[in-house]
């Protein structure tokens, strides 16, 4: 199996606190890997190590075989790895259309162009980014007036705009409706068979897991504790007792 990201041995500590503690996984060409865990469990700690928020105390993040562990996030995103957020951020100032445009502006080192138009740079690109996540129709509307699923695929569309190899999205449903959260994640996944992609993703909605992530990674106070296929995942009895609440009796509490 080809590596698209390969995690040896991470670890980050905040005072006497192991967020992470000695973790490693492999993500695979074409691969939805999902990170799930419960609060504190060390998930976003572990992802924002690997886009370069964090900086790890020790261990490997290869990128196709290139280390980028404490490399700037801006490194990072310019070697392929696009990222989403759990909270959208976008302008909401801007248009639809505008907000794929910066973004492609900067993927191609534009911004600082002197240009007096700069409306019309990668007009084109942007409107394809916007067609392939179902927003065409909504270019020239105003950011600030999306609803919220609207606002998670424009978000998809940008973190699009540097042509990741790699794709990380940080709780990618959080706040949508049932339906929506399924029609992203099939957007997701037809994108990712169409472009090569490999996705890593955390998420607290245990359908959505089940239903889209080819494997499943499970921590618990940092380590990593389970993985495997859905089906293994949902029937580890350390997994039901630490994050889905089939603990037993004598630790169940009252």
């Amino acid at each position: 199996m080809t590596a698209a990201l390969e995690v040896h041995g991470l670890r980050k500590r905040f005072g006497g606190v192991r967020a992470v503690d000695d973790v490693g996984f492999t993500l695979a060409i074409g691969e939805m890997l999902a990170l799930i865990g419960p609060n504190g469990a060390g998930k976003s700690t572990c992802f924002n190590m690997l886009t370069g928020q964090v900086r790890p105390d020790t261990g490997a993040i290869r990128l196709f075989g290139r280390d980028i562990a404490g490399l700037p996030p801006r490194r990072i995103w310019r070697l392929g790895v696009g990222r989403t957020f759990q909270v959208t951020a976008t302008f909401g100032s801007m248009t639809v259309a505008e907000n794929v445009q910066v973004a492609l502006m900067s993927h191609h080192r534009r911004l600082r162009w002197p240009w007096p138009r700069a409306d019309r740079l990668d007009a084109g690109p942007a409107r394809d980014l916007l067609a392939l996540v179902g927003m065409a129709d909504q270019a020239e509307r105003g950011c600030g007036l999306l609803a919220y699923g609207d606002l998670k695929r424009l978000e998809l569309a940008i973190a699009l705009a540097n042509d990741p190899r790699v794709l990380l999205m940080d709780e990618p449903t959080a706040g949508m409706a049932p339906r929506e959260r399924a029609a992203l994640m099939d957007l997701t996944a037809r994108i990712v068979a169409e472009r090569g992609l490999s996705v890593l993703f955390t998420e607290h909605d245990m359908d959505v897991v089940f239903g889209h992530a080819d494997r499943v990674l499970v921590l618990d106070r940092g380590r990593l504790v389970a993985e495997g296929t859905p089906d293994e995942v949902r029937a580890d009895a350390r997994v039901r007792a630490v994050y889905l609440g089939d603990r037993p009796p004598s630790e169940a509490g009252p």
